[in-house]
């Protein structure tokens, strides 16, 4: 069927809009696409409605090429048997030019079009002389791309603690920003080991809750402020947000949870 798809593709997961001619797709099919970067594997995850792209940012454009066949998946297996000694490689000359940087991964494009490689450093290096090497080696583009931690996670982790494959190696294709403040507005523990994901760094699953967090905290009094129920007057001591009620302290030294709903009005400091 014709019309354009929403495809992700490369080591990196972008995403994409695709125009095809011609050919059955279907989501989780496994096709070849011609990207600016070169051909391709990719993956479809749906048609490409005005409300799809929308949602992309900086989406990627190219065309469908076809369905993977079987010589395609051969290839496939040949490529990734020939990555491992093209990353040893790299790595040989890093060590050779005493380059202050760790390599993370490579992606060898589908046609060949140029060879990828990521790697971890703690300031700017100049590999100018490295990809000299590695382009008359290999006889092709070589492109070298600095990446955070995250990044890294994305490339190589698997699965996080929730048993779930990680989420920047799934559906995420924008790393969100996450603050120890969201930790300790949803009353996560404040142990880094505990919070922090594969990469290192706090879960992305903090930033998917807090909206839902500061919605219902915005309803709610703050710590500190003085409220009338229907149980009489009190002092806020803690909020209770996605139960969506504050402990309240009355005038006659009784503690009791109190539903924001049942807060008659608030009385100021």
């Amino acid at each position: 069927m014709a019309g354009n798809w929403i495809v992700r593709h490369g080591a990196m997961r972008f995403l994409g809009e695709f125009d095809a001619e011609g050919g059955d797709y279907t989501r989780g099919a496994e096709v070849v696409v011609r990207t600016e970067r070169g051909l391709e594997l990719g993956q479809v995850l749906c048609e490409a409605t005005p409300q799809t792209v929308q949602s992309l940012t900086e989406p990627t454009r190219g065309r469908l090429v076809r369905v993977l066949t079987e010589q395609d998946r051969a290839e496939r297996e040949r490529i990734r048997a020939a990555e491992g000694g093209e990353l040893e490689a790299c790595g040989g000359f890093v060590d050779q030019r005493r380059l202050q940087m760790e390599l993370v991964d490579v992606e060898h494009l589908f046609g060949g079009e140029r060879i990828v490689f990521y790697f971890l450093a703690e300031k700017r290096v100049d590999f100018r002389d490295l990809v000299k090497d590695l382009a008359r080696q290999y006889q092709t583009r070589i492109e070298m791309r600095q990446i955070g931690v995250r990044d890294e996670a994305k490339l190589l982790a698997d699965y996080g603690d929730c048993g779930k494959p990680v989420c920047c190696n799934t559906h995420m294709s924008v790393m969100p920003p996450v603050s120890m403040r969201m930790a300790k507005l949803q009353k996560s523990t404040l142990d880094p080991s505990k919070i922090s994901g594969r990469c290192g760094r706090l879960k992305c699953c903090l930033r998917f809750e807090q909206d839902v967090y500061e919605e219902f905290q915005e309803a709610l009094p703050p710590v500190g402020v003085r409220v009338l129920t229907a149980k009489g007057q009190g002092r806020v001591l803690a909020q209770e947000v996605l139960a969506r009620r504050v402990l309240v302290e009355f005038e006659d030294g009784r503690r009791i949870p109190v539903a924001a709903a049942e807060i008659l009005t608030r009385l100021g400091a």
